[in-house]
C-alpha cells in the first residue's frame, strides 16, 4: 500500500499541532479532475468510514478510501525543502504521465478521467 517518510510524517504532525488537528488523521485520496485525468488530494479528517484502509505511521493515523485505494497501490509520501520551495511529493509507480504541478497524472493503463472518489473539487495546478 501507501507509504509516507519520515519528513513527510514529521510535517504532517507539525501541521495538525499548529491548526490544532491532533486526534485527527490524515486522508490521502484520488479523484478525477486536473489537467492528466487525475488528481491527488490531501486532508484532515475526524471520520474513518467502514471502508478505508487504514494506516499507522509512528502514531499518524493515514486513511485512504476504497476507490483511491488502488491508484496509490506503492505509492510514497514525501515532504521536500529546497531553494524552490517546499511541498509534499508522491512518487507512484502507477503513473503513465503526469503534469508540470505534479499534482496531476494519468493512471497507466487508462483513458480520460477517473470516476471521482469523493467530491473534493479544485483544479490543477492552482
Amino acid at each position: 500500500m501507501l507509504t509516507l517518510t519520515e519528513a513527510a510524517v514529521e510535517k504532517v504532525k507539525d501541521l495538525m499541532q499548529k491548526q490544532d488537528r491532533q486526534g485527527a488523521a490524515l486522508r490521502i485520496f484520488v479523484q478525477g479532475g486536473g489537467c492528466a485525468g487525475f488528481r491527488y488530494g490531501m486532508a484532515f479528517d475526524d471520520v474513518t468510514e467502514e471502508t478505508d484502509v487504514v494506516l499507522d505511521f509512528s502514531g499518524l493515523k493515514v486513511l485512504v478510501d476504497e476507490m483511491s485505494s488502488p491508484y496509490l497501490e506503492g505509492a510514497q509520501v514525501d515532504y521536500q525543502e529546497g531553494l524552490d520551495g517546499a511541498g509534499f511529493a508522491i512518487t507512484n509507480p502507477n503513473v503513465e504521465s503526469s503534469c508540470g504541478c505534479g499534482n496531476s497524472f494519468k493512471k497507466k493503463g487508462e483513458e480520460g478521467a477517473a470516476q471521482a472518489s469523493q467530491a473534493h473539487g479544485g483544479g490543477c495546478c492552482g
